[in-house]
């Protein structure tokens, strides 16, 4: 097993000449070229990752130096056991150590191949527990294993803890939704399909940030559509880039306000 160098995200030899994820318009392959890397190189740069807790039962990890594109994965506790969202793609055995003092771990997941990281390995060293993979992105895995099972529409982790395909930045684009999160009130866990912006008031709904490429209108309102039927008064992105509070109607104004720029209803301003 090889871990690209710019997206973290694990791959099976006989390798590709280039990263598939990374040479898609949602991506991009560095002006250096393409690198692969071990999980003892990453180790020897000096990596280590680093635990936060968000709010009670849900711990932020991230590496540092950052591996790949950096995402912060998420761990969600319940009282049946936890979910790793979005892996990141290091991982060490004080880390592994860390993640099951929590209790067992049910499932991991990724928002959109973007974020698989190395799910597979974080499967094998958490005990071979389930890696979900929307069935529609299923051509972007780089590393298969009988740990990874395909899904499509919903599916529930635990009670209240379900996962949503929302597509728009991919066709299996997801957010898991935990209803026992913002002291009950709700807590979305998003990808790049409803990422939080800096200003911590609107979201964004891109098909690439990197290369600037925007979904459409219609697809942003149909995002915010399916959500609507969802309670949740808080967002965590990918980056731990947060909504605070009011996230189900900063999604639907936001929906919203991008669909009106689409449609050039604003281009008086410009």
């Amino acid at each position: 097993m090889l871990i690209c160098a710019t997206c973290a995200v694990e791959r099976d030899e006989p390798l590709p000449e280039l990263c598939p994820i990374c040479a898609d318009e949602r991506q991009y392959v560095p002006e250096d070229g393409q690198r692969w890397l071990t999980m003892d190189e990453l180790t020897r740069t000096g990596r280590h990752t680093v635990l936060e807790q968000n709010e009670p039962g849900l711990i932020g990890i991230s590496t540092e130096p950052k591996a790949g594109i950096g995402q912060t994965a998420q761990l969600v506790l319940t009282p049946e056991g936890s979910l790793l969202w979005d892996p990141v793609g290091y991982i060490d055995d004080q880390t592994v150590e860390s993640v099951l003092d929590h209790g067992p771990v049910l499932a991991i997941a990724a928002s959109h191949p973007h974020m698989f990281g190395v799910q597979v390995e974080w499967s094998h060293r958490l005990g071979h527990v389930p890696v979900l993979v929307a069935d529609a992105d299923r051509q972007w895995l780089g590393r298969t294993d009988p740990c990874i099972t395909f899904w499509s529409g919903t599916k529930a982790i635990t009670e209240g803890l379900v996962l949503y395909q929302t597509g728009g930045h991919f066709p299996g684009s997801a957010v898991a939704h935990w209803a026992a999160g913002a002291a009950g009130k709700g807590v979305l866990l998003s990808g790049d399909s409803v990422f939080p912006n800096p200003d911590r008031r609107t979201v964004a709904f891109m098909r690439s940030y990197p290369n600037r490429l925007p979904l459409s209108g219609a697809v942003a309102l149909g995002i915010a559509a399916r959500l609507d039927e969802l309670e949740f008064d808080r967002i965590y992105g990918n980056f731990n880039n947060v909504i605070p509070s009011g996230a189900r109607g900063v999604v639907r104004e936001s929906a919203q306000r991008h669909a009106a720029w689409t449609r050039g209803d604003f281009d008086h301003l410009t």
